[in-house]
């Protein structure tokens, strides 16, 4: 079968993220937040290395349960900052608490981060066949503004790259090659 180029010649694990999640379009808040959470802390380093470690962030960090994270103390950063299973760049965890507080304060006004982000494209994935994976922007104007609006709303750690990412985690945007064979959405 051929794949983007990224998963092409990729180990288990990329190849299974590439082929069951990469696109799909997500719904879920938990795994919204998940994946925010790991793009931002992906920030400077390879997705493989993410992916490696994505088991044990969902144990540090209690399954991405929102309401958890956003009373994490100073124990919990301590506890964080000296495991090795996860990425321990203090700025990055604080982020995270941070913005999973955010989000608590969202839910309990009836708005989910999920719903947020869908909005902007009416509920509509955005498919794009790039022939190469040079075609593919790192950054487009809409995750530039998404970028611009996620900042004006408190959230940290959420620029343009990483909202690039976010989108195309979440299947907001289906970026898979147009020579892929894996397609979610038609």
């Amino acid at each position: 079968m051929q794949r983007c180029d990224w998963a092409e010649h990729a180990d288990s694990l990329m190849t299974a993220y590439h082929d069951q999640e990469w696109g799909v379009p997500t719904t879920d808040e938990r795994k919204t937040f998940e994946l925010l959470t790991l793009e931002l802390m992906q920030a400077g380093l390879s997705w493989q290395t993410v992916l490696n470690k994505r088991d044990h962030f969902r144990q540090a960090f209690d399954n991405f349960e929102v309401t958890k994270i956003a009373r994490y103390d100073d124990q919990a950063v301590q506890r964080l900052r000296h495991d090795a299973g996860i990425i321990r760049n203090r700025l990055k965890i604080a982020a995270v608490i941070h913005n999973a507080q955010v989000l608590v304060a969202w839910h309990q006004q009836g708005q989910t981060l999920n719903d947020w982000l869908w909005a902007y494209v009416a509920y509509q994935p955005i498919v794009h066949r790039y022939a190469t994976m040079a075609e593919m922007p790192t950054q487009t104007p809409l995750a530039q503004q998404i970028s611009k609006d996620l900042k004006k709303a408190d959230f940290r750690f959420v620029g343009p790259t990483i909202i690039q990412s976010l989108l195309q985690a979440l299947g907001i945007f289906d970026d898979h090659l147009a020579g892929c064979q894996v397609h979610h959405i038609q």
